[in-house]
């Protein structure tokens, strides 16, 4: 059988260079051995990489709290959650968990998952069985278009960040794209951008110093639409690595921001262990803000996972655990160990709440909202 690697060079050496984009939509998502197409675990000890919902269920705990606070708002109406890439389970079983305590809401409720990895549904469906999660809540689908107009949120946790990116450069005579070439192992070579990618950064009013190299996440504009054209009422959560336009175009990231995990090792290689390792680009949250508003989502607010857990009262609820246990020594150090996993974490991941149908509703977990530029 042959390797991945393999194929997309004889795909190259046939139809000539790939954009950068599409050598990342075969390195992650290319049926049956993709990154997410594959059967090897992607989370935990055996994987390449934690998710905080992996240590603690204080994390999906807290987002029920918001979800509840959401419901209240949209008038105690039917309500459904749909989850993009639910990974091994964890937040949806945390999430259901906690919700039960509210039958109110539960008897309301509706879960769904965007999942169009079959290993990934599989993974899902042993953990949400494992922790003993009621199934007749839980819904599974390929595309969110697969759905009825629904109110409710929609929950992306660290997926946009694993969207194919195009790939840019500021050379001295306008934007180039980068294509991946192959000549006795995989090479870039730049080409002149499309006017579409050009667009990007003009609406976006973001002008590039020349040799700056970063991303452009065209999905995440494509996810908004469709997931805007679904959502009749309610909002979109979306926590995950990134920075708006006024951060991520800084310097300091002149070199763009790919990071590929492996065996809970960072590189910046995504020409290695294809396949065999994730490739993430950092979100810019201004774009999702921006094309959100073009199609009807209006910013709730901007914090980062820190602030907001915080705001959800993240240190009550540790102090409740270690009262309840105050003389178990090795819960004491568990907890010290997640305050520290949640605030250095927390700084990293970034929280964007939008809107649709509603008059500035106030939410709890943006207490610590700041603008997005």
């Amino acid at each position: 059988m042959r390797s991945l690697s393999e194929i997309i060079r004889d795909q190259i050496t046939i139809g000539g260079p790939l954009s950068f984009h599409d050598f990342m939509e075969m390195a992650l998502y290319y049926p049956g051995l993709g990154y997410y197409t594959s059967e090897p675990d992607k989370i935990g000890k055996q994987g390449d990489y934690y998710t905080i919902p992996y240590f603690t269920d204080l994390y999906g705990k807290l987002v029920a709290k918001q979800l509840e606070e959401m419901w209240l708002l949209l008038d105690k109406n039917d309500f459904t959650i749909v989850e993009y890439g639910a990974g091994m389970g964890s937040l949806c079983s945390d999430i259901l968990g906690e919700l039960k305590k509210n039958p109110a809401f539960y008897k309301k409720l509706k879960y769904c998952i965007i999942e169009k990895s079959k290993p990934m549904r599989q993974k899902e469906l042993r953990a949400l069985h494992h922790s003993h999660t009621s199934f007749e809540k839980v819904y599974w689908h390929d595309a969110i278009e697969e759905m009825p107009p629904f109110t409710g949120c929609i929950l992306a946790n660290e997926v946009v960040d694993n969207f194919a990116v195009h790939k840019v450069v500021m050379g001295e005579k306008g934007l180039m794209e980068v294509f991946v070439d192959y000549n006795d192992g995989f090479t870039e070579i730049l080409e002149p951008a499309q006017e579409h990618l050009k667009n990007y950064f003009t609406q976006l009013k973001v002008e590039l110093p020349v040799g700056f190299c970063t991303e452009i996440n065209l999905e995440a504009l494509d996810w908004i639409k469709n997931i805007s054209g679904s959502l009749q009422k309610g909002f979109v959560l979306t926590m995950d690595y990134g920075f708006p336009s006024s951060e991520l175009y800084q310097s300091n990231r002149r070199l763009g921001t790919i990071v590929c995990y492996n065996k809970h090792t960072v590189n910046d290689l995504p020409y290695n262990n294809i396949g065999q390792q994730d490739i993430t680009a950092h979100v810019n949250f201004s774009a999702l803000d921006l094309w959100g508003r073009k199609n009807g989502l209006l910013n709730c607010g901007f914090t980062n996972q820190s602030q907001f857990l915080l705001s959800l009262g993240l240190t009550e609820q540790l102090r409740k655990i270690e009262e309840a246990e105050k003389n178990n020594y090795k819960i004491k150090e568990k907890l010290l160990f997640l305050h520290t996993l949640l605030m250095s974490m927390g700084k990293k991941i970034k929280v964007l709440i939008q809107q649709k149908g509603l008059n500035r509703p106030e939410l709890s977990g943006l207490k610590f909202s700041q603008p997005l530029v």
